[in-house]
């Protein structure tokens, strides 16, 4: 069921009876990309603040805990999701948390200081492994960056920029609550009528003073198809392929991509023993390896290790000869069917989880477009319908799009 209150929020509810639980999410489209000029990591900033902890007793987490539950947040680069699991008898309170966190928003200055030193601890812990993903993202679309943030920039953020980011980007009509569980639809429309409902007069858009996030940091970046060299754990050749854009080209081409490189990695083992210019290779889709994560601009990674001897174009070589190949000659139905029954199964494990589902939901509806395409229980049918050739056709998307190249020197990361 998908309806739009009087508040503005679109509401989608999917009724599992008999499990005793239920799932929200609350999406909200602010992300990295959002993020003001000189304030790095503000979204996330923002997502933790909306964890009030100045009062453990009455904070969220607390009261959810409370009922038995759990909850988390993730702050990606197009948008950033809060998503709450709790006895399906304790929906209407947590549906109150949330409305209440949203119009009470006013941080203090110390929670503002604590929190971007949590972040600044998270940023830290992650930089070695995000390192490598990150530069290949802005490398192959210029302007991009990774939501965690910068540590400097944080430092010195202060209430009102909190509060400023805040009332631009959450707004009603930017919202999409997602409720899955064992619940009754209208009484949830009810619910969130009743909770909501003073949410109902949407803040002025401000306009900013900054450039756009992507022309601000253009200048700053390789552009599509540079060459770097970036310290590693070993010798290697690190890939970045531009991945389709599902919203402007259809959801099509982008799975068969997800498709092809999931034929890549299977094909791993041989293309190993074939090239002898490699001692070892994996494929990844979607940014850190997660796909329909976000539809701001993905891609690809491939990370190639140089056997002893080999140069970097004797690497990069046999790949690109590889995605000639596939481009050439379509996968057998075998091999085909064999890789969409992982990337299914994985689907299928994924919507066995309310929070997985209620946060797709979310997903679908704020980013997608059509938003049927993208729900936990399309994906796979849509995956099932990918072809042989058009898996071909997606090694010559690859082929053709913006490609980054970066020289892994071993040593330390």
């Amino acid at each position: 069921m998908s309806l739009r209150p009087e508040t503005g929020v679109r509401l989608i509810t999917e009724e599992l009876p008999g499990r005793g639980l239920v799932a929200v999410a609350l999406t909200v489209r602010a992300g990295g990309d959002d993020d003001p000029a000189g304030r790095h990591g503000m979204a996330h900033l923002v997502e933790h603040l909306m964890f009030p902890r100045d009062d453990d007793a009455d904070g969220f987490v607390a009261l959810v805990q409370e009922a038995g539950g759990m909850c988390n947040a993730e702050t990606h680069r197009d948008h950033t999701v809060f998503h709450t699991v709790v006895p399906a008898d304790a929906l209407p309170d947590v549906l109150a948390l949330e409305a209440r966190r949203l119009l009470r928003f006013g941080p203090s200055t110390a929670t503002v200081r604590s929190e971007a030193a949590v972040i600044g601890e998270e940023i830290r812990a992650a930089d070695a492994g995000n390192r490598l993903w990150d530069t290949v993202l802005a490398a192959l679309h210029p302007g991009a960056r990774d939501a965690y943030g910068t540590t400097a920039e944080l430092r010195d953020a202060t209430v009102a920029e909190a509060e400023t980011f805040f009332h631009r980007h959450y707004r009603p009509e930017r919202v999409v609550l997602s409720v899955v569980g064992d619940v009754d639809a209208g009484r949830v429309g009810e619910l969130v009528e009743r909770e909501f409902g003073a949410w109902t007069t949407p803040a002025p858009e401000i306009a900013s003073a900054a450039e756009a996030p992507a022309q601000r940091e253009a200048s700053r970046r390789h552009p599509p198809g540079a060459t770097s060299s970036l310290p590693y754990a070993r010798n290697g050749v690190a890939i970045g392929h531009a991945l389709a854009d599902p919203n402007r080209r259809g959801l099509g081409p982008y799975l068969a991509q997800i498709v092809l490189c999931e034929v890549l990695r299977r094909r791993i083992p041989r293309l190993i023993a074939r090239t002898g210019a490699w001692d070892g290779a994996s494929v990844h889709a979607g940014y850190q390896g997660q796909w329909l994560a976000s539809a701001a601009p993905d891609l690809a990674l491939v990370l190639l290790g140089r056997a002893p001897g080999a140069g970097p174009e004797d690497a990069l070589d046999p790949w690109l000869d590889t995605l000639a190949d596939m481009a050439a000659t379509p996968p057998d139905e075998p091999e085909l069917r064999r890789a969409v029954a992982v990337l299914r199964a994985a689907c299928y494990r994924q919507s066995d989880s309310l929070a997985t589902r209620a946060v797709t939901h979310g997903r679908a509806t704020l980013l997608f477009t059509p938003a049927g395409d993208t729900t936990p229980d399309t994906i796979p049918a849509r995956l099932a319908a990918v072809t042989a050739a058009d898996v071909s056709a997606a090694a010559r998307d690859l082929l053709g799009a913006s490609r980054s190249v970066h020289v892994l020197e071993g040593g330390a990361v």
